[in-house]
């Protein structure tokens, strides 16, 4: 059996869309993240960086973070989602690698300043709005005529779903990138990724906050 340590936010819904795609066995544990539950001893053995997601096989007794790794080694045990191909295999660890580097945390820093800062320093503000934007441009050109950013449906259309379903959900919009918002779709439409984004939890309100930044 998996046990799945997680909360709603994007880097545990990759690992539950994953789970749900694949049709694996598991269990999910709350771990109350807004609580500070993440820094309990316990949890700190599982992770000594204190994040969800963390992944247990128990059938074999790994226990996994970082929620790329997690993908890679779900990939790796079905044998499925991630392809055996060297040229492609390459190509998808570069995006894994590209995904966790910059659009999670450079998401991460967009929505931190922009949404939910006590103060929100216009340098801040506009550095990680520009970047965010770049990188958007990035993802777009790297679907240009694709429909998945590998030959076929993979754990890298997971790892960035996960991110893209969050940062629209914070007003973010992709409206403007035609490639982006069609594979977004795409995506969104699988009825694995519509259960996936529920669990544990599903996303916050992000609303009173969006309300804020208006004011």
């Amino acid at each position: 059996m998996l046990k799945l340590c997680a909360h709603g936010s994007p880097n545990p819904h990759k690992v539950s869309i994953a789970l749900e795609e694949l049709g694996l066995p598991y269990e999910t544990q709350i771990v109350d993240v807004p609580n500070g539950e993440q820094f309990s001893p316990q949890f700190v053995q599982l992770n000594p960086n204190s994040k969800v997601p963390v992944l247990v096989d128990e059938e074999t007794g790994q226990t996994l973070y970082e929620s790329n790794a997690i993908l890679l080694y779900l990939a790796e045990k079905t044998k499925r989602l991630f392809p055996a191909d060297p040229e492609q295999r390459w190509k998808g660890l570069q995006l894994l690698f590209f995904q966790a580097a910059s659009i999670g945390p450079m998401f991460g820093q967009r929505a931190h300043f922009s949404l939910f800062a006590p103060e929100k320093p216009s340098y801040a503000v506009e550095r990680y709005q520009k970047e965010g934007d770049r990188l958007t441009n990035v993802l777009e050109s790297l679907l240009m005529e694709r429909e998945y950013f590998l030959n076929d449906y993979s754990i890298v259309d997971i790892a960035h779903f996960g991110w893209l379903w969050c940062s629209t959900h914070q007003g973010f919009s992709i409206q403007s990138y035609p490639n982006l918002s069609a594979w977004f779709d795409r995506i969104a439409a699988r009825p694995a990724v519509q259960r996936g984004v529920t669990i544990p939890l599903p996303l916050p309100d992000f609303t009173p906050f969006q309300a804020a930044t208006h004011r």
